[in-house]
């Protein structure tokens, strides 16, 4: 979710130091283009750190066969959505503090809203069948069937798609470019926003909805979903007996550290999610006020970062928690990199040629040196 989707329109007055200062769109002043410049760097950071994580984790779970399980299958999709996010929303929501309009017309402020809340739906929802996933793995491992399940997790992971695309389908029809009026400076200027600027009940609808789909229903279901995960695991540790068969409990702990790597990227949705959502709300209730204050603007843009985070940090914290996919995962971020690989392997060969020239009096420790070479090297 974007300031498209989620600010109110008389952000206006509320992110800027200026009262002409636009959250949505950009207003007609922009005198704070250091400050700008700051966060849309940081924005670029962010992206680039989101699309290589997230790219080089799609690119994982697709080449590497003993990968491609259910939970990884809807971690790709997790992946794609970031993804999404990243391209679409952080470039414009970086475009606000350098411009001092909307810059991708009516077409544009129809289809980014679209896309944004799309991706946003995408990212909750698959946590949501996440869960769901360990819940069956968990407490009923009989019911999963084995045969055709990657064509099964791929329909769910296309219907999560579609959903989101249909809750996303008013941002599509409502968002425009409007009018607004600002009292205080007496000047009018044009912005994109999901709703006009005339009452406050549409931004009411809008936030507490958002909310609600898009934050507190997901997160519940999740919690009932981990409650019945946890009692299962405690039953189960109670069960096996001291000297229990080593198989089951390797099945157990594999399962256990599935569930809280699923449980991490939960945590992590939830808490930067959360800033965006509650100063949204505020807004929405408080919408004829003005809160023009510093601290009130801090807060906003670190909301705002704070809920681009999420879309970078998961491929890391699956990197740090999972060593098989820190292996695979180093070996496609090093496949990316040819440049580097064939300076390296370069490197190799001159050490192995020079370790041979050094030892031509002794054959055994040359071709030691070759061979050894050239395991690292492949």
């Amino acid at each position: 979710m974007s300031d498209l989707i989620l600010i109110p329109t008389d952000d206006v007055k509320f992110l800027g130091d200026s009262p002409e200062r636009s959250n949505i769109s950009a207003a007609p002043e922009h005198p704070h283009l250091h400050s700008g410049i700051v966060i849309a760097t940081v924005y670029a950071l962010l992206i680039t750190a989101g699309l290589i994580g997230n790219v080089t984790l799609i690119r994982t779970f697709c080449i590497v066969k003993s990968m491609r399980n259910v939970p990884n299958l809807f971690m790709s999709s997790l992946a794609l959505g970031d993804v999404l996010l990243l391209v679409t929303c952080a470039p414009v929501d970086a475009s606000k503090f350098l411009a001092d309009e909307w810059l991708f017309g009516r077409m544009g402020c129809k289809l980014i809203p679209f896309i944004q809340l799309t991706s946003v739906g995408v990212s909750v929802f698959t946590l949501t069948a996440l869960a769901a996933d360990r819940y069956k793995a968990i407490v009923k491992p009989m019911d999963i069937q084995t045969s055709k399940a990657s064509l099964k997790v791929c329909l769910r992971a296309a219907s999560i798609w579609l959903l989101s695309m249909i809750l996303a389908i008013p941002e599509l029809v409502f968002s425009d470019l409007h009018y607004f009026h600002i009292p205080e400076t007496n000047e009018t200027f044009k912005a994109c926003a999901p709703y006009p600027h005339a009452g406050d009940l549409h931004s009411k609808i809008h936030s507490m909805a958002s909310f609600l789909i898009l934050y507190i229903i997901p997160l519940f279901i999740i919690s009932v979903y981990y409650i019945f995960i946890a009692r299962s695991l405690i039953q189960s540790a109670i069960n096996i007996p001291v000297e229990g068969n080593a198989h089951i409990r390797r099945q157990i702990e594999s399962r256990i550290r599935l569930a809280k790597t699923v449980l991490v990227f939960v945590g992590l949705f939830a808490i930067c999610w959360l800033p965006n959502h509650v100063i949204y709300l505020y807004r929405s209730y408080h919408y004829t006020e003005v809160d023009t204050s510093m601290a009130h603007f801090i807060s906003s843009v670190c909301a705002r970062i704070l809920a681009f985070t999420n879309s970078c940090v998961n491929p890391f914290a699956l990197y740090l928690l999972c060593k098989s996919f820190r292996k695979q995962f180093n070996k496609q971020l090093c496949c990316c990199c040819p440049s580097i690989l064939m300076h390296s392997q370069s490197a190799r060969r001159n050490n192995t040629r020079l370790s041979s020239i050094k030892n031509t009096q002794n054959h055994s420790v040359a071709s030691f040196s070759l061979v050894n070479g050239n395991v690292v090297c492949h």
